[in-house]
């Protein structure tokens, strides 16, 4: 339990701008990237965000102060994601391309140490393909693989976000690598079998 964050959000709630701001301050970026690789549109993400601290600020009364801040927000974080990506399943259209460049904050999980340039576009293409692979998960293991593996969220931590079962999200965990193992798999027979001429 991290008191310091209680703590603010319980002056935020009191109407104190400047701990609700610290607070905006201590997840802003996180929420961003969750909101971003869930997404996978940088305009969307920072929408999710904004919408996520609005929901907060507006919802701070209902915050149960014996929980983790973080559980709470990652909670309202995820749900707005998973609500945008089923709005879209609905509106989806082929026009609708990605722009280029979008993923370039993507990799700033990568070491920083210098590699030599082949090994890095070699980690450059297993991060695209992973990140790829990911938006091709079903919904259902798609906010759980995010959170366990991009996140770095502990099984306990995602099934109070989710509000599931521990024993759903630790199916849907294997459930979603296996889909991911299979899908990398696949992958990589057909680049074996029609690799791309030089």
């Amino acid at each position: 339990m991290n008191f310091v964050e209680a703590r603010l959000a319980k002056l935020a709630r009191n109407g104190d701008r400047n701990a609700f701001a610290e607070l905006v301050e201590l997840y802003k970026d996180k929420i961003f990237h969750l909101a971003y690789r869930m997404l996978n549109n940088k305009q969307e993400a920072e929408d999710a965000v904004q919408e996520t601290f609005l929901r907060v600020y507006t919802n701070l009364h209902r915050y149960d102060e014996n929980q983790k801040f973080s559980t709470w927000i990652f909670r309202i974080g995820t749900n707005l994601c998973i609500d945008k990506l089923r709005r879209r399943k609905n509106t989806y259209s082929l026009d609708a391309e990605m722009p280029d460049g979008e993923g370039n904050d993507y990799y700033a999980m990568l070491p920083s140490h210098e590699d030599t340039p082949e090994k890095q576009i070699i980690v450059s293409e297993t991060q695209e393909q992973i990140r790829k692979a990911i938006e091709t998960l079903p919904e259902k293991y798609k906010s759980i693989v995010i959170l366990r593996y991009l996140q770095d969220m502990s099984l306990q931590e995602i099934s109070e976000v989710l509000d599931m079962p521990v024993t759903t999200i630790k199916t849907r965990v294997h459930r979603g690598r296996e889909y991911l193992r299979k899908r990398l798999e696949q992958e990589e027979q057909d680049a074996n079998t029609n690799p791309v001429p030089r």
